[in-house]
């Protein structure tokens, strides 16, 4: 079973369940919590707290947004690291509603 849009791997291809890689979930929790620009960009320490997730996982999962240019990586006056969605991730995250 395919379901148009979703990727294949966010579909159990023997049950033909749908699942929200990690990656995602965070990618959704981003769009959730406001992180949709680089004025608006959080710490990893910021996101743990909004979203309760582990550092180590959001670390991980960041990297994977990253690389699919769905987040983009801001550093600040201060030298710290700060995460956004992209118009790429919010397209995402948006596709997943409609």
């Amino acid at each position: 079973m395919f379901i148009e849009g979703l990727l294949k791997e966010e579909v159990d291809m023997k049950t033909g369940e749908f699942f929200i890689p990690d990656e995602i979930y965070l990618l959704c929790m981003l769009h959730n919590i406001g992180a949709t620009s680089p004025e608006r960009a959080l710490t990893i320490e910021e996101i743990a707290n909004w979203t309760a997730l582990e550092q180590l996982r959001i670390e991980r999962d960041l990297k994977i947004l990253v690389d699919k240019n769905y987040v983009a990586l801001n550093v600040d006056q201060l030298g710290r690291e700060r995460y956004f969605i992209t118009a790429d991730g919010i397209r995402k995250v948006m596709s997943m509603y409609s």
